[in-house]
This record gives structure tokens, C-alpha cells and sequence, in this order.
């Protein structure tokens, strides 16, 4: 009976002497969400305080790690803090934004990751060791995109007696993506419907009274924006003057292409005509006349005539009798043949300047 008296009392100083060397062990005090939503281009904090116990007279040493979410690969140690020095072990497009808030050897761990990107979505684990005491603390980073600014418009007309359709859509966000319409001044029509996930507004038998100016707020978990669209009430259309003015415009945009057409085979025509008059050879051209200047100055070298400081002579005498022919001569102004003059001899004469 006593053996077994003395092993419970040794059970109960032992789970004494474990919850009293706990409760005096490394602790990280750290608290709040284990999942931390941000917007990219934001900063997130991540807390790690930490109260080392009265045992715990080893070496400081902090790590930060990204957990990996495959359990098979390695986890990646991206800072820490040891022998008093700072290690930041993270690849340049995430060191250069990674940083103790403070000095961690004074009870703070916590780290700040500044200008977000969506390659920071990840869970991250502060591990604190002071032996012999060691403990840790997980959080999840999600880096959301803001919603981009919404386009609003209208799917349709916004005739009288139809069905109206508003349409809201965000190009760029990250999911989930919630779509509200709400109207200025007043409330959205009874016969309309909404569908927060489209962003589509559908507003049946539409009247003058649903005119107005009609807001869309896109959101998600991190931000939101809005567009607007000012709707109006227009009377229905004559369709049958549609059609008709539709027709008789094709019409006559059909006779204006034909008459295009004909104008250019008509200028075909006549150039190619033009060009076979210009080409023809014309058997009835008579040789053009010669000039009365041509004329003059044939008759000058047969007459002869000679010009010497401004007076003109003629050697008509002496070009008859080269081209007389003894026996054949005629005398000027008669029917018979004449006989040959007997040459004729000439003085010097110095008042002109040459025989006479």
C-alpha cells in the first residue's frame, strides 16, 4: 500500500514541477488574427512579442520562415536574428521590403513587409529559442487587388414599357467581388432586380419615374469603388419609319454607286477615243507651202544679187550669158532668136567703189 502511495505523490510533484517550468519557459505573447487581409501596395505588421522564462539563460535566436504549402518541400528561411546580428535571408524582390520593426532582442520580433504584392500571399512563423525554452506562432498573409474603378452603361434602349438592363463591371480585383446599385435621392424601382455577383440591374416596364442617376459600388475584402449612370426615358421608336428610311437610304446609296460606275466607263471610253483620233495618220494633208522669204532668197541666188557697203548690184548680165546656148537665144520682147551682145568691159569707178 505504501509503494503505491509514494508513486502517486511522485506523479503529482512531477506535473507540478512540468506546469511550473511552462508557465516560466519561452512564450510568445503575441495575439490577433491568425489570417491577416491586405490590399497590394499596403504594409502588413506581424506581430511576434515574446517573454523568455527564468530557465531560459541560453542564446537568443529568432527565425522568420515562409512555410511552404506542399508539406513534402522545404521550408524557406527568409530572417532572423542571432548573436545580436540581424540575417535577412530573403530573395532581392522581397529583403529589400522585409525588416525588424524594432530591436528584437528586447522582447519584439515583430517584422513589417511594406508595398505588397500578390507573391507575398503565404504563411508566415516567428520561432523564438532561448534555451532551453522555444516557441512559435503562426499568421497568413492574403495580398488582395483592389478592385479597378467600375464601367457602367446600358444594355439596350431605355424606352418607355421595356425591359431596362444596367450592367457594372470591375476589369481588375481580386474575387469575391460584390456588385450593389443603389439610385441618388431616392430608392431602387419595385420591379427591379439585382444580381451582386454580374453586377446587373434589370428594371421591368420602365417609366418616367425611374429616371434618375443610378450608383454601383463594386467591392472585396479590402476595398471598393464606384461608377455612375444617369438613365433616361425615351418614347418608343416608330419602327415601321425605320425600316422604310433604311430602305429607300440603301436605295439610294445603290443608284449613287451605279451612277459612279457609269461616269467612270464613260471617261474610260472617251480617253481610250481620244488617244486612236490622236494616233490616225491623215492621207488627205496637203504638204504645207513654202515661206515668201524661202521664195526671196531662191530668187536672189539666181538673179545674183550682191550687196557691198550698202548698195546692191546684180550680175544678171553675166548669169544670161553663162546660161545662154549659142544658136538658142532669145532677145526680151521679141519672137525670134537674137544673137549675142559683144562682151561689154567694165571701168573702175571710184566714186562707188567697184566697175560699171
Amino acid at each position: 500500500m505504501e509503494p503505491l502511495f509514494t508513486s502517486m505523490w511522485q506523479k503529482v510533484v512531477l506535473m507540478f514541477v512540468i506546469i511550473q517550468l511552462k508557465t516560466e519557459a519561452m512564450e510568445v505573447t503575441s495575439s490577433g488574427p491568425k489570417t491577416i487581409q491586405k490590399a497590394q501596395g499596403e504594409t502588413v505588421i506581424l506581430g511576434c512579442t515574446y517573454s523568455p522564462g527564468s530557465q531560459d539563460t541560453g542564446e537568443l535566436d529568432i527565425e522568420w520562415t515562409n512555410l511552404s504549402p506542399d508539406m513534402t518541400q522545404k521550408d524557406k528561411l527568409i530572417l532572423s536574428y542571432s548573436g545580436g546580428q540581424t540575417h535577412n535571408y530573403a530573395d532581392y524582390s522581397l529583403s529589400n521590403r522585409l525588416t525588424f520593426i524594432t530591436n528584437p532582442g528586447q522582447g519584439d520580433a515583430s517584422i513589417s513587409i511594406s508595398n505588397l504584392k500578390s507573391t507575398d500571399t503565404a504563411t508566415y512563423q516567428c520561432k523564438v529559442k532561448k534555451t532551453p525554452g522555444i516557441d512559435s506562432r503562426k499568421v497568413t498573409v492574403v495580398v488582395l487587388v483592389p478592385p479597378s474603378r467600375p464601367k457602367c452603361w446600358v444594355e439596350g434602349g431605355e424606352e418607355k414599357g421595356t425591359t431596362v438592363s444596367l450592367r457594372c463591371n470591375s476589369a481588375q480585383g481580386s474575387i469575391p467581388l460584390s456588385y450593389v446599385w443603389r439610385r441618388e435621392g431616392g430608392s431602387i424601382p419595385a420591379t427591379a432586380t439585382q444580381d451582386p455577383q454580374t453586377g446587373e440591374l434589370l428594371i421591368k416596364n420602365h417609366t418616367d419615374g425611374n429616371v434618375g442617376t443610378y450608383v454601383c459600388e463594386v467591392k472585396n475584402p479590402v476595398s471598393k469603388a464606384e461608377c455612375k449612370y444617369s438613365l433616361h426615358a425615351y418614347n418608343p421608336t416608330n419602327k415601321v419609319g425605320v425600316i422604310v428610311g433604311a430602305v429607300i437610304g440603301a436605295l439610294l446609296g445603290l443608284l449613287l454607286l451605279l451612277l459612279l460606275i457609269w461616269l467612270l466607263i464613260c471617261c474610260c471610253h472617251k480617253r481610250r477615243y481620244e488617244k486612236e483620233v490622236a494616233n490616225e495618220i491623215r492621207e488627205d494633208v496637203q504638204a504645207p507651202e513654202s515661206r515668201p522669204a524661202s521664195r526671196q532668197s531662191s530668187l536672189r541666188s539666181i538673179m545674183g544679187y550682191r550687196t557691198h557697203h550698202g548698195v546692191h548690184y546684180s550680175s544678171v548680165r553675166n548669169n544670161l550669158s553663162s546660161i545662154r546656148e549659142p544658136g538658142n537665144s532669145f532677145r526680151s520682147g521679141s519672137q525670134g532668136p537674137i544673137t549675142p551682145d559683144k562682151p561689154t568691159t567694165l571701168n573702175y569707178d571710184h566714186r562707188y567703189g567697184y566697175p560699171v
